[in-house]
């Protein structure tokens, strides 16, 4: 769809002024013309403006011009841009017309005026406009003082955006005083944009019905080589076609593609326990008005079940996508197909860096017996919204409140402003979560900002969040208590007996029986147990690991090397005996057999082969490094006598709680 600016961080678009509307292809399939090119940012995930979106966008102008009439009954479209929150480029009449932002500090949003919006909106304003003479030179990036200042029309605040005129030139820019003492300011307001008002085709009203005949050839040439993708894997196969149906606008459009190539598909939908409402209701009406089968995995309580343990999830650190969404899949899978089958998903390029690279088969290793097929994985999101509404798909009410997606309510991957959103819509579930989150911050020790400006969503704060935090004089670093913990006695050291030995204490939030611990050590090596002495040895190739019940770790082996593989495949066995969430996903990846679930992980050292498949599919595998982050776990580096101690329950260090 775009044309990329690589050097410039730009996209090039294509705007039909004749239809009033954005163009997919290369013409209008409407009109016939060849369209106006604009650019917007990379990457150029660009979506129409919906619902409670148009209203906030109409409600911005008006607050800081008085007047929204420039884009009352046109299409508006909106682009991702770096930043804190949310922030949007505004694109109306072909042009970037200005920016809004969610503002952390104040928990709102904000408007970014630019040049092409100053321009249209100017004539039609009634505040917001300041006039300026005696400013010589370039003043484009300059603050001017209260003298250049002329005329000032209307109220403002220090901060909010003002259009700026000089002569014949008109342009953009922000207050840095209020308006009624502006004139008076030493530093007054600086000037974003200012030029010589260009020739701008005003586009004619237009909305959705405009958008879907203009991009008609585009949208049916989409479809048709995703089904016909589709239609080829499939042929020949046995296994049943299914659609990931999450209740977001993406699953909309894979399943119309799949119903498309191969008629009507059965949809999975995963119940997470922290759905909004209305994507539950929504995926069973939908279901229920095309006749279609619906197969629902459920997760019950279980993030409530295992928040505790593992802290809020980050996004970095998503342990409640395996536990809420994989663990129940799986489980759908292997007891609704046990032949597997290939389910299509609505994954794409555009929506974040780890989906980038995302082809158009498949597979994930936390859920054995599905092949995934990603049909829409290169359409952009406007693409998306172009062919629900032109094949007149029904979907979630939610993308009328002003979602740009839709996830759990307490997802960690939404953005502040959407958690803000949802408070407006479910304000019980809203407050539970957000009781959670200040109880504990208190804990450890964080500031109230950890909940409210949303600083919980990152395990590790990525620099624009360092930054923010660094600005307002925040500490963000929490104690551990009653999280995973490893105080190293010593790294990997030479032994007075040859070899090299590992020594260190672990504790885990954790009531299991010790004999938990027994059986995943079978899943490293071959494992000896005493339960009534709670040790336990497994020895591998590598060397031989020893754990003890008061939660202390030996490890022994011919090398540096060797002790630290050997000891970092212990520690993970012990933290996967402890912090077990029964989700089952190893149970399912082992080809053996060996492994059932009963109150944590069992395993069958008879039939245990130890091939790594079940660690590899493992969550606390996957997330070990930032389940361990900060407590001195360097799979068993350096560390020594020094390293801080770090206590787990109220029993001291490595007790394992009863």
């Amino acid at each position: 769809m775009a044309r990329s600016n690589a050097a410039h961080g730009k996209e090039t678009l294509l705007w039909c002024d004749s239809c009033g509307t954005l163009l997919l292809g290369g013409s209008c399939s409407r009109c016939g013309s060849g369209g106006r090119a604009f650019e917007i940012n990379s990457p150029g995930d660009i979506r129409p403006c919906m619902g409670d979106g148009e209203a906030l966008v109409r409600g911005l102008f008006e607050d800081a011009f008085g007047t929204s009439s420039f884009i009352d009954g046109r299409m508006v479209f909106l682009n991702k841009l770096p930043g804190e929150d949310r922030a949007d480029e505004i694109v109306a009449h072909g042009e970037v017309v200005g920016a809004l932002r969610f503002d952390l500090r104040d928990s709102r949003m904000r408007l970014d005026l630019r040049q092409a919006g100053a321009e249209m909106i100017a004539g039609s304003a009634t505040k917001g406009v300041v006039s300026i003479s005696g400013a010589p030179g370039h003043l484009k990036g300059k603050a001017l003082p209260g003298s250049c200042v002329s005329s000032v029309s209307g109220e403002f605040a220090e901060g909010d955006p003002i259009i700026i005129k000089k002569g014949s030139k008109t342009g953009c820019g922000v207050a840095l005083s209020p308006s009624d003492s502006m004139r008076e300011a030493e530093r007054a307001l600086r000037v974003r944009g200012l030029e010589a008002p260009a020739p701008r085709p005003a586009s004619p009203p237009s909305g959705r019905r405009e958008f879907v005949e203009a991009n008609r050839a585009r949208l049916e040439s989409l479809e048709s080589s995703a089904a016909s993708d589709v239609k080829s894997f499939m042929r020949g196969k046995r296994q049943p076609l299914t659609v990931s149906f999450s209740g977001g606008k993406d699953s909309l459009a894979a399943y119309g593609v799949a119903a498309r190539a191969c008629g009507p598909p059965e949809l999975l939908f995963i119940d997470t326990g922290l759905e909004f409402p209305e994507t539950v209701e929504y995926a069973e009406r939908f279901a229920r008005e095309n006749g279609l089968a619906l197969r629902k995995a459920e997760a019950g309580s279980a993030f409530w079940d295992n928040v505790d343990s593992f802290g809020p999830p980050a996004k970095d650190f998503r342990w409640c996508c395996k536990v809420c969404k994989l663990g129940p899949m799986a489980d759908l899978i292997s007891r609704e197909y046990p032949g597997g089958t290939v389910t299509v998903e609505g994954n794409r390029a555009l929506e974040s860096f780890a989906r980038a690279k995302t082809g158009f088969v498949s597979k994930n290793p936390f859920v054995p017996g599905q092949t995934n097929l990603n049909p829409v994985r290169s359409w952009s999101a406007a693409e998306v919204w172009g062919y629900i509404w032109m094949r007149g798909l029904d979907y979630n009410p939610l993308y009328e409140r002003d979602f740009e997606r839709i996830g759990c309510h307490l997802c960690a991957s939404c953005l502040a402003s959407e958690w803000k959103n949802a408070e407006r819509l479910h304000p019980g579930e809203h407050g539970r979560w957000e009781g959670y989150l200040r109880r504990y911050a208190e804990e450890r020790g964080l500031p109230p900002e950890y909940a409210s400006m949303g600083f919980w969503r990152w395990k590790s704060l990525p620099p624009k969040m360092l930054a923010l935090a660094g600005e307002l004089g925040l500490r963000m670093e929490p104690s551990r208590k009653g999280e995973p913990a490893l105080r190293m006695l010593k790294g990997a050291s030479p032994c007075a007996s040859g070899g090299f030995s590992i020594e260190a204490v672990a504790s885990f939030p954790s009531a299991r029986d010790f004999s938990y611990v027994g059986d995943a050590l079978s899943t490293v090596g071959e494992a000896r147990v005493s339960q009534e002495f709670e040790m336990a040895v497994a020895k591998t190739r590598e060397g031989r690991a020893r754990v003890f019940g008061g939660g202390q770790i030996s490890v022994t082996a011919g090398s540096a090397g060797e002790a630290e593989r050997v000891f970092e495949k212990a520690l993970k066995a012990v933290a996967r005996a402890e912090m077990c969430t029964e989700c089952g996903i190893c149970a399912k990846a082992c080809p053996r057999r060996a492994i059932r679930i009963s109150g944590g992980m069992r395993v069958d050292p008879e039939r245990c082969n130890r091939c790594g498949k079940c660690e590899k599919a493992c969550m606390l595998s996957h997330y070990f490094d930032k389940l361990m982050a900060g407590s001195g776990a360097r799979h068993g580096r350096g560390g020594g006598r020094d390293a801080p101690a770090r206590r787990g329950g109220e029993r001291g260090a490595g007790r394992r709680p009863r």
